[in-house]
């Protein structure tokens, strides 16, 4: 038998017998217990590695709609359920994999309400956080800590939702624009959406918390991700690394959080191209990813939607440089030969007796499009279009390879043209025109303008004019002529009445059928 003892306060000394044959089957139990415990846990385990693993397998079998396209380079197999590559600037896909399913966003809905508040805030404008605003956030949810009363500028509360994901600023800062209720702010966040270019979205709250019916797109997504890293203030704040912000008389906490995302420097991902970026989460959603890079003068964005931790970095990382690596950008005014007039002296001579004789119209020097590298520019179909509402725009020409946009570019009028001239030059030096050390290549592009159809137009006018003469004439000759048989017929009877007797009108008829019988 084993004995344990110990003593209490008052000394008296306690003994505990303890049986072996008991300790042991009591040790059975409690193995017994374990082991079965370990068992049913590991059911579980396994069945959702294997959920987990077949759900993976799955995404990762899915069609690439831009591998479809013939003579388009092929785009990586990536995990994410969704996912699409853009050119930041010209908005072309340069890689889709479902792009427009709807998915839940989780934060990345965090870019949409910083947007807003950028565009229509000041930085220093203070936030002041009210009670529904900071107990709207679940207890699990990503936050900061500020209280119901406290104050932060507009600048803090933008680095806030951007850099810690804090669910209780974006409440605060819907509130703030909105009014009352951050509810008020959800109509200003679909009108924006729709704004840049979004079809398939609808957002129901400001910074992405789980709701079934808070959804969006892929592409989507890059369309509103355009407008946002277009912004440098967003930017800066969605690549810094550590949120800090110090105590004030209304905001007692000294705040530093750090961000979540692995792409920035110094962290396991970390890109060296990457401009920014914005990561989200849920149960629901999974692992979400936006995020721009630039290299070499190509500015990129990348959307990866329900994907699974951490491949949604090695799947952004594997579209970025598939994107670098097959795509660049054309400036059309420097390439387009298809709608150019030969750069002769008579359009550009420097001395015209009417003028300066730049172009009248001009392709836009600023307009690009995105083209694998693979294809050549002769091989891209183009189209021009009539019809636009912008000052200056004559003409949008847009282009396509394989049914696939590519961009499109402005067809402008000249606004910088110089209609004064110089009777001194001489004739002969104004026909030789500038010399060829002096002359600047001018980098204007001329467009031709359908002349068949400006000739058919005023032809057209032209013929219609003459048409509209003519008929004036007649209809005026043909008055001019009644009027002057009724004078005519008028006079005579007045005539006859007046200066003619009965007898003298019957012998003057009775000649006047005799002179005709002779003739029969």
């Amino acid at each position: 038998m084993l004995k344990s003892s110990h003593r209490k306060k008052g000394g008296t000394k306690v003994v505990h017998h303890y049986s072996p044959l008991k300790t042991r089957k009591t040790g059975k139990k409690l193995l017994l217990l374990a082991a079965a415990a370990v068992f049913f846990l590991q059911q579980p385990l396994q069945l959702f590695a294997a959920t987990r693993d077949e759900i993976i397998a799955a995404q990762q079998s899915k069609t690439i709609e831009t591998n479809q396209i013939t003579g388009w380079p092929e785009g990586p197999v990536v995990t994410a359920d969704s996912a699409i590559l853009i050119d930041a600037q010209t908005g072309v896909v340069l890689y889709a994999k479902d792009a427009h399913k709807q998915q839940y966003p989780a934060s990345t809905t965090k870019i949409l309400t910083s947007l807003i508040a950028a565009e229509q805030c000041e930085m220093d404008e203070v936030v002041t956080f009210s009670y529904k605003a900071v107990h709207d956030n679940p207890y699990d949810g990503s936050h900061i800590g500020i209280d119901k009363g406290e104050k932060i500028t507009m600048e803090q509360c933008l680095s806030a939702i951007l850099i810690a994901s804090a669910n209780e600023v974006a409440f605060g800062v819907a509130e703030h624009i909105a009014g009352e209720s951050w509810e008020n702010f959800i109509p200003l966040m679909n009108q924006r959406a729709q704004e840049l270019g979004c079809i398939n979205s609808n957002f129901v709250n400001p910074n992405g918390l789980h709701h079934e019916e808070h959804v969006t797109t892929a592409y989507d997504l890059a369309m509103i991700g355009k407008a946002f890293f277009a912004n440098e203030l967003l930017c800066k704040f969605s690549s810094t690394r550590v949120l800090h912000i110090p105590p004030t008389d209304h905001q007692p906490h000294d705040i530093y959080a750090a961000s979540t995302n692995q792409m920035l420097p110094t962290r396991e991902y970390a890109y060296q191209y990457l401009v920014a970026g914005k990561t989200g989460y849920t149960d629901q959603a999974k692992s979400c990813l936006i995020s721009c890079a630039e290299k070499d003068g190509l500015k990129l964005i990348c959307v990866v939607l329900h994907d699974y931790s951490p491949r949604q970095y090695q799947d952004t990382i594997a579209l970025l440089d598939y994107g670098f690596a097959n795509f660049e950008r054309i400036n059309i005014s420097q390439t387009e030969t298809k709608y150019n007039i030969d750069h002769s002296n008579f359009f550009y001579s420097e001395n015209d007796i009417f003028g300066s004789s730049k172009p009248i119209l001009s392709l836009n020097t600023q307009d690009c499009i995105t083209l694998p590298k693979t294809v050549p520019f002769t091989d891209v179909d183009s189209s021009i279009s009539y019809e636009t509402t912008q000052a200056n725009q004559v003409a949008v020409i847009t282009y396509t390879y394989q049914d696939q946009y590519l961009g499109k570019v402005s067809v402008d009028l000249a606004t910088d043209r110089d209609i004064s001239y110089s009777f001194e030059t001489p004739v002969l030096e104004s026909l030789k025109g500038p010399s060829a050390e002096a002359q600047e290549p001018d980098e204007d592009k001329v467009v031709f303008v359908n002349v068949f159809k400006v000739l058919g137009w005023i032809l057209g006018i032209a013929v219609g004019i003459l048409l509209l003469i003519i008929l004036i004439n007649l209809i005026r000759n043909y008055h001019f002529s009644s009027r002057e048989r009724n004078n005519r017929h008028n006079w005579k009877r007045r005539r006859r009445r007046r200066g003619i007797s009965p007898a003298a009108r019957r012998r003057r008829r009775s000649r006047t059928i005799a002179r005709f019988r002779d003739y029969d």
